[in-house]
């Protein structure tokens, strides 16, 4: 396979996904990949620096004749989602991503891709690389943590970079070019269980969702995809009037910014009622099929065997648990007014999980304007507590607030118009962006987002369109020519 991607165009690129795609890189676990670039830039004659937690910088020198133009840098970040199909076997800690080809796409064997965001240190280290490449004086900039948190950008310091301009390439659609992006935060909720010794006549199995496409809890939080959470909320929601069930365990999800694609509780119940709670199982299976057949048509609703639970939530907690569940607000709260076919404010019922003797509940907030994050999130909070629960609201990171007149966008609408005969979308984006800290730290950088087209970006049906690379790479070394 590694012949088949290296003959990819732009070669250089490709080559550089690849080498990448072997080196494993989750959140909060960057630091192979650092060390690879660190010496991929002894190699090619760059100085670097790295920073306290692991942010990466490394410089080029401008092309000959370009040396008093504005510096430039172009930013990424190192880690990636790491998600995998549950019959999946692979250790992202050690293993490297099994790429294939697929009708003009490139995409992974049962798990995220990591174009999200691979491509841009690929072509970054493409840049550095190709000494026929024109551009000016140069910063790339690669940061930790960016899919957990934004915390890698949070932590810069004002000196780290120098450059005027910022190209994000962290974007997923080739004809759009982004100017602002959304701010978001976290609502945490956990609660103690109460604890009650199961029935000697019952019996022990496990519920699940599964079977969903997942996605970006941002980019694809408009498309009405399944949410396995939510999914089996509703579940256990309806089993109470029809079964005499306890839970005695319940987890979902994995990422704060994932759609959650596979959720499932461990139920406690009467032996007498299995095959009712079976037909349960299959008629809901058949009822969620139809409610999405356009969007998530494999959802699965099973029923399995599971080891006899030891201990089962009381009734009071599973029923604050269970209602708390079903009416937990998930997905489009708000469309732009400003900008036709935004999303403007959304939230995602991110991760459920039982610890020890808690459970712990996960939602993530997004939205354009601060008010409206609070607001969710507030609503959230509320909800949480009307239940018991405790609630943790995160910091959170800054929305990027769009600038028409900004002099790089110029650069970059005429360089796009004059390349591919058209005007390119100018729009916000409704994920998170480094671009909106960096904004607030560099006060006076212009930046731009742009990147070739990738769709499922946190799931692992992620992938990326060939020739979209091609095109994108081609602008971009139009703009770095040009920029000025």
């Amino acid at each position: 396979m590694r012949e088949i991607i290296e003959a990819l165009e732009p070669k250089l690129v490709w080559k550089n996904f690849y080498l990448i795609s072997q080196i494993p890189r989750c959140s909060k676990h960057e630091e192979q990949l650092r060390d690879f670039l660190i010496q991929f830039a002894k190699e090619h004659g760059c100085t670097y620096k790295v920073d306290d937690v692991g942010n990466l910088v490394i410089k080029k020198p401008a092309s000959p004749g370009m040396e008093d133009r504005p510096g430039c840098v172009i930013q990424g970040h190192m880690d990636m989602v790491c998600e995998k199909n549950k019959d999946t076997q692979h250790d992202f800690s050690k293993d490297p991503i099994k790429l294939k080809v697929e009708d003009g796409w490139v995409t992974a064997e049962g798990t995220t891709l990591g174009a999200d965001n691979g491509i841009a240190i690929a072509m970054a280290m493409a840049i550095i690389e190709d000494e026929n490449v024109q551009h000016p004086p140069m910063e790339f900039l690669f940061t930790v943590d960016e899919e957990t948190g934004l915390t890698g950008a949070s932590s810069l310091k004002s000196d780290f970079v120098e450059g005027k301009y910022l190209l994000n390439i962290d974007s997923e659609e080739e004809t759009t070019l982004f100017i602002g992006c959304a701010g978001g935060q976290n609502t945490i909720l956990r609660k103690k269980i109460e604890w009650l010794e199961p029935h000697t006549d019952h019996t022990t199995v496990l519920l699940k969702v599964g079977g969903l496409r997942g996605g970006h809890s941002g980019l694809n939080i408009h498309q009405g995809l399944g949410n396995a959470i939510k999914l089996l909320g509703r579940l256990l929601y309806h089993l109470d009037g029809l079964f005499h069930y306890h839970i005695s365990a319940i987890n979902g999800g994995s990422a704060h910014n994932a759609i959650p694609r596979e959720a499932e509780a461990v139920l406690d119940v009467p032996e007498d009622q299995l095959d009712a709670l079976k037909a349960f199982a299959q008629n809901y299976e058949k009822i969620f099929k139809d409610e999405l057949k356009f969007v998530d048509k494999d959802v699965t609703v099973k029923i399995e065997e599971h080891a006899r639970a030891e201990k089962v939530f009381s009734t009071p907690f599973k029923d604050q648990l269970v209602r708390l569940l079903y009416v937990m607000p998930h997905g489009v709260m708000a469309m732009s007014h400003a900008i036709e076919g935004l999303v403007e404010t959304s939230t995602n019922m991110a991760i459920i999980t039982t610890k020890g003797d808690e459970v712990e509940m996960l939602t993530s907030q997004r939205s354009s304007i601060a008010s409206s994050i609070t607001d969710i999130s507030d609503r959230v909070k509320a909800l949480g507590e009307l239940a018991g629960f405790e609630v943790k609201q995160t910091d959170g990171y800054p929305a990027w607030q769009p600038n028409p007149d900004s002099k790089l966008l110029q650069i970059c609408k005429s360089i796009y118009a004059e390349k591919f005969g058209k005007e390119p979308e100018v729009t916000d984006i409704h994920a998170g962006l480094e671009c909106g800290i960096i904004g607030e730290k560099y006060e006076g950088m212009d930046m731009i987002s742009f990147g070739p087209d990738i769709l499922g970006a946190h799931s692992p049906d992620e992938k990326i369109r060939i020739e979209s690379v091609q095109h994108v790479w081609e602008y971009l070394l139009e703009v770095l020519k040009k920029i000025n």
